[in-house]
């Protein structure tokens, strides 16, 4: 579902009100390869009440994603922490955009309580970015960390993190030495076009957040995903390809952009699967543990069973040295 106007609290007001002056693009139909099946199964269900009866908010819904019937129908959510408002106006992203409520100290325990409850092996944690906070919201992100290792010890834990731009270095490091099991921050797109679809975000500041992972915790797994169809080259995502790499990224997701609405940035093309397959072919090549591209793929999709093969990949190649 994507939405332009929130009126679910009771009062209509614009749930992207940077966009409301944007001119109106088409919404292009989508290929065969782009259909889902509607949610509705009895495993969604059951996800969906937990997730309501803990007061939790998750990027499924927010962003509008297009796998949340097979994730849910598997008991596999996202959480989005930190509240439903972002203070970021990307123009790919269907999260609210706004001034943030002040944060939930019950909220770690919350989370860590339906993750339990949901029997989960592997949890991934993503948030709003925090723009108003003095560390970006680090603190609060390692204390959902710490409270999920504390309730349900058996599971993974993968965090989908914002930048933290302008925050002092000591935040990233505090999330960095909560120990999640997989540190993910997203590029999203190529250098050339961040200006128009990630204004608010810097490429090399994002490039160095994950190469700063990897000084400080070698052994903890990283992970960055970027969107095709938004008007790049191939050469250029060979080129962020290569950027990841030199930060010594494990993991790289590529997946098909879709615009939330008509105000949002437009689809330049649809990418056919064989071009994300080539794309999966190169990405091996140049090194990565792991690769996760196709139309559908997203940050979080399948992360359970990808965290599995990423380990078994790190295992083969130690093994290989």
């Amino acid at each position: 579902m994507a939405v332009v106007i929130d009126n679910l609290s009771g009062a209509i007001r614009p749930r992207h009100p940077e966009k409301q002056a944007n001119p109106e693009t088409p919404l292009l139909r989508k290929p065969e390869w782009l259909r889902v099946r509607a949610p509705g199964s009895a495993g969604y269900n059951a996800t969906r009440d937990i997730v309501k009866a803990h007061g939790l908010v998750t990027v499924c819904e927010e962003a509008a994603c297009p796998n949340i019937g097979e994730c849910w129908s598997k008991s596999h959510a996202t959480m989005m922490i930190m509240g439903d408002v972002c203070t970021r106006a990307c123009a790919f992203c269907n999260v609210a955009t706004g001034k943030p409520q002040a944060l939930d100290p019950t909220e770690p325990p919350r989370v860590a309580d339906a993750v339990a409850k949901m029997g989960l092996k592997h949890v991934v944690i993503t948030s709003v970015d925090r723009d108003d906070l003095a560390d970006g919201g680090a603190g609060h992100f390692a204390a959902v960390v710490r409270a999920i290792r504390a309730a349900a010890p058996g599971t993974t834990v993968e965090i989908l993190t914002p930048d933290f731009l302008r925050k002092p270095v000591a935040a990233a490091y505090e999330v960095i030495d909560s120990k999640p099991d997989v540190f993910n921050h997203n590029l999203e797109t190529v250098p050339r076009l961040y200006l128009s679809i990630r204004p608010g975000a810097r490429y090399y500041h994002s490039l160095r957040l994950l190469e700063r992972v990897k000084e400080r915790d070698p052994e903890q797994f990283t992970k960055s995903g970027v969107m095709v169809g938004l008007g790049e080259t191939k050469e250029e995502v060979m080129q962020v390809m290569d950027d990841m790499r030199s930060a010594g990224v494990d993991f790289i997701t590529i997946g098909q952009y879709l615009q939330p609405t008509r105000k949002h940035a437009p689809i330049d093309r649809f990418v056919h699967p064989d071009e994300f397959h080539a794309y999966e072919e190169i990405a091996r090549a140049k090194g990565f543990l792991m690769v996760a591209a196709s139309p559908l793929t997203r940050s979080s999709h399948h992360a359970g069973e990808d965290f599995a093969r990423l380990q078994a990949a790190r295992i083969a190649r130690e093994a290989a040295a």
